[in-house]
């Protein structure tokens, strides 16, 4: 019962919001209303027009804009009664951390609470926050409306553009770097991975005899026919071989019984050796493998010819990543 009482508090104070939400919005309506009409009544031209056309219209709303100040005020402490209000409701709940972060998220808000100039016209911040809100509560939904499509497309697209150029940007002074000698590679091998080398021999350890059970153990009776036929046509297409076929009475024996000696012998030593990759006495083969790939940075030196290839080889992958980020994704939905 308890929880049910909290769950209908919790729909009441929101209920309250929501209602303030709307007020505050039909209020900052009508009050950028009256900020442009008295910007546009600023204009003597304007003010002569309605005095010839419109005088009683001219007339009643003259002793407002001498006053607009007065008048625009009554509409800024409205907001600011609000916002304090608001404030002092996420201090009691503890909706941030620190009970002065608010007027530090909601900035836009007293912002656009000056009464000078064109701080003014900044409430329209307010009022998009007021609508991004009540969307978020899904009490209004323009996501199915034309003009919000038009401009999520074109938004994305732009932040596409934005961050693709970024992107190309970063990797491109990544290039410079390298170019110039950078100090990572040595970095990655001497600080990264030769101290995690015995960690990188068990992972490709065991990856390699995953991929050897999984991929030759169901499949060896037809590697061992693929190979055998495969050394059977190899050997036929020898010249040496072929001769032993003209040996009078036992020529086609022995052929034949080399073919077959052959094959057996190459289908047997493939077949131990996809064996003992699948098994964990491959460990010692992988960390050899390790160890010359990883040595000792006390021991030896790169070449400045393996540096050169290195080099060469990451801005060749980081070309191939810069194009792939130059592609425009957004032309495919373009409307």
């Amino acid at each position: 019962m308890l929880r049910i009482n909290r769950e209908n508090l919790k729909s009441s104070h929101q209920m309250i919001w929501f209602l303030i939400d709307f007020a505050m919005l039909g209020l900052l309506i009508v009050n950028l209303a009256f900020i442009i009409w008295d910007s546009i009544y600023n204009f003597v031209a304007v003010q002569n027009l309605l005095k010839d056309y419109l005088p009683a219209v001219q007339s009643a709303y003259h002793p407002i804009h001498e006053r607009f100040i007065f008048y625009d005020m009554i509409f800024v402490w409205i907001f600011l009664t609000e916002f304090v209000i608001r404030w002092g409701y996420s201090v009691k709940a503890k909706v941030y951390d620190r009970w002065y972060f608010y007027p530090f998220i909601h900035w836009y808000d007293l912002v656009g609470c000056i009464p000078i100039g064109s701080f003014r016209f900044l409430r329209v911040l307010r009022v998009v926050s007021i609508i991004y809100r009540l969307h978020q509560y899904k009490i209004i939904d323009f996501t199915n409306t034309r003009i919000y499509t038009f401009l999520a497309f074109y938004f994305d697209a732009f932040m596409e553009e934005l961050s693709d150029r970024i992107v190309i940007k970063v990797l491109s002074g990544v290039q410079h770097e390298i170019q110039q000698g950078s100090p990572l590679f040595d970095r990655i091998q001497n600080d990264i991975l030769y101290p995690r080398k015995a960690m990188l021999a068990d992972w490709l350890s065991d990856r390699v005899a995953n991929a050897a059970e999984q991929g030759y153990m169901p499949n060896r009776g037809a590697l061992r026919a693929y190979l055998e036929d495969r050394v059977d046509h190899a050997l036929k297409q020898n010249l040496e071989l072929s001769r032993l076929k003209y040996l009078p009475v036992v020529g086609p024996t022995i052929q034949d019984t080399l073919e077959n000696a052959v094959g057996d012998i190459v289908a047997n030593v493939i077949h131990q050796i996809l064996e003992d990759l699948a098994s964990s006495s491959n460990h010692a083969f992988i960390e050899d493998i390790v160890n010359a790939l990883l040595p000792d940075p006390s021991a030896t030196a790169e070449e400045d010819s393996d540096q050169e290839a290195l080099i060469s080889l990451i801005n060749e992958i980081i070309d191939a990543i810069k194009g792939q980020v130059r592609v425009k994704h957004w032309r495919k939905n373009l409307p």
